[in-house]
């Protein structure tokens, strides 16, 4: 690891970014610095404006990307290594605002019997029931499934923050249904060591394959993220009349 790697992961994880955006960033500043065959230490303004017009003309890159690794190169330049002036010289590109897609209550319905086994189907129920980030299903634990006050604990969210979303009757008969068929003991969604299954917990690409996979099989056409389960969790919400205010809270 190079000295500016650790420099910048060290004050990410002393301001307590996720895990995914430290990621990210990390690998954002990994590029730049390949594309240019020098240490980001050595590089300036006139090399940021570079890579930026490389990503957006040459790259053909979307404009969240484009904003995304901008992002992380002002972390880079403000935060780790102090030049305040670069500040003007990293600008933030905008990025279009789209009505997000979703997806109707019938294609929803035909997702989840689509799914191929009852841990998928439980995994597709909670993300759509509840909005629940993919991140934030994985670190499900059996405890935070409280029954008896209808509602889900999350634990560290986005931004380090707790909060409940509610739990329907319908997610619970699954859910008890899926319990003692798996039999979990810690984590709710467990994962696998060395291909065997095991108290930890799965990984986000079992969630992005269960989505994949139960759309393939429920014959839709439309791309079937997690995200999407979200955006259209939110949409129905909004559409039975729900308040406003408490949707955002939900998603939050």
């Amino acid at each position: 690891m190079t000295r500016i790697r650790k420099m910048m992961l060290e004050e990410l994880q002393r301001r307590n970014y996720s895990s995914e955006t430290i990621r990210a960033y990390i690998n954002a500043v990994k590029q730049y610095a390949e594309y240019f065959h020098c240490s980001p230490e050595k590089l300036g303004p006139q090399h940021v404006r570079e890579y930026q017009l490389h990503m957006k003309n040459e790259r053909k890159l979307a404009a969240h990307t484009i904003k995304a690794r901008s992002s992380a190169l002002r972390f880079l330049y403000i935060h780790t290594l102090r030049r305040l002036h670069m500040l003007e010289h990293i600008p933030i590109p905008k990025t279009p605002v789209k009505l997000p897609k979703i997806l109707s209550r019938e294609e929803i319905a035909r997702l989840i019997d689509g799914s191929s086994n009852l841990m998928h189907r439980a995994i597709l129920m909670t993300v759509y029931s509840t909005g629940m980030r993919r991140s934030e299903v994985c670190a499900l634990k059996v405890s935070d499934v409280d029954s008896e006050c209808n509602v889900i604990h999350i634990r560290n969210g986005k931004g380090g923050r707790d909060r409940d979303v509610p739990l329907s009757q319908t997610l619970l008969k699954t859910l008890r249904e899926y319990w003692c068929w798996m039999k979990p003991k810690t984590w709710l969604f467990p994962g696998y060591e060395k291909g065997w299954r095991a108290d930890v917990p799965i990984t986000d690409k079992v969630v992005w394959w269960a989505c994949k996979e139960a759309a393939r099989n429920a014959g839709i056409e439309k791309r079937v993220t997690p995200h999407l389960l979200r955006h259209s969790y939110a949409t129905h919400l909004l559409e039975a009349g729900a308040d406003l205010r408490c949707t955002s809270l939900n998603l939050i």
